[in-house]
């Protein structure tokens, strides 16, 4: 079985990168602004995203897309990448590696949330208690488990860091709609995030261009955070018999995240970190085990 087939593998490839997420992250940081990475590592995904296209001679779906259609991805761009790592990059910026990556984790709780009002789903009560295990989780990591003290840390990142939730899960319910091909979906919507990103940050008149010793760590950011690893997570989901027996292997990476930000970093992990942690993604996956169990039945 080659690369291409095994989901397992291609999952592993995917969790392996998005691990290191968070260390890139501020590593990028220490050296350039939020949205010098923003645009840069833009950049450096959306010329990925493009050879990728290459490969895969989908040129001519990209140019067969209508109006309509390249209006609906112009605005998935401006949700993602430009708002979603705009409000991400600066929560990253003003928190702990582990803080930040923990609870921007909490998006499947959000999802679930605005999927109520949105898309007309009822909140069942074990859903509700699902829900109210995650946000123990949150709650817990932004107050380094004193639970009602908040001064311990900045709490405009963490609201940024939530914020960031709300983006992507309202990005993720528009995305889920679209007909077109995946990965000319991603290069559209990162080409006209792009643009966005470069527009912004020359209309706030701040430093553009990112020093040299910038580029390792924007490049990586572009290439496995945003870029190729999306491309990969899509070939497992569609190598996968049933895509939870790779989507629920997800859950590990915020786990290895934080013994890399150990080891790279030499971050100190709060045990109130690992233990809302283990609250949010206990909650995740009693909702995808209720779900799993309501489609059986």
């Amino acid at each position: 079985m080659t690369i291409k087939k095994n989901p397992f593998l291609l999952t592993a490839l995917a969790i392996l990168f998005w691990s290191t997420s968070a260390t890139a992250f501020k590593i990028a940081l220490q050296n350039a602004t939020p949205f010098q990475l923003l645009w840069s590592s833009g950049l450096i995904s959306m010329l990925a995203l493009a050879s990728v296209i290459t490969i895969q001679k989908k040129w001519k779906m990209v140019s067969a897309l209508t109006r309509r259609e390249v209006f609906h991805l112009a605005i998935l761009g401006f949700l993602n990448p430009f708002l979603y790592y705009a409000v991400l990059f600066n929560a990253y910026y003003l928190l702990p590696g582990q803080v930040a990556m923990s609870l921007n984790y909490a998006w499947p709780i959000m999802l679930t949330l605005l999927s109520a009002p949105i898309l007309g789903h009822t909140l069942r009560p074990v859903h509700i208690m699902a829900i109210l295990l995650s946000f123990g989780g949150v709650v817990i990591i932004a107050t380094r488990g004193e639970l009602t003290v908040f001064d311990n840390i900045n709490s405009f990142g963490v609201i940024l860091a939530l914020t960031s939730t709300v983006i992507w899960a309202v990005f993720w319910l528009i995305n889920a709609r679209e007909k077109t091909d995946p990965v000319v979906r991603l290069f559209v919507g990162f080409g006209f995030g792009f643009f966005i990103s470069v527009l912004y940050i020359l209309f706030l008149k701040q430093p553009f261009w990112p020093g040299a010793t910038a580029w390792p760590a924007l490049v990586y950011v572009g290439l496995f955070e945003m870029g190729f690893t999306f491309v990969i997570w899509l070939m497992a989901v569609k190598a996968a018999y049933h895509a939870a027996e790779v989507g629920n292997l997800i859950y590990l990476t915020p786990f290895l995240s934080l013994i890399v930000l150990w080891l790279v970093l030499d971050e100190k992990i709060y045990l109130s970190t690992f233990i809302g942690l283990c609250f949010i993604v206990s909650g995740i996956l009693l909702q995808q085990f209720l779900k799993e169990k309501i489609l059986r039945n």
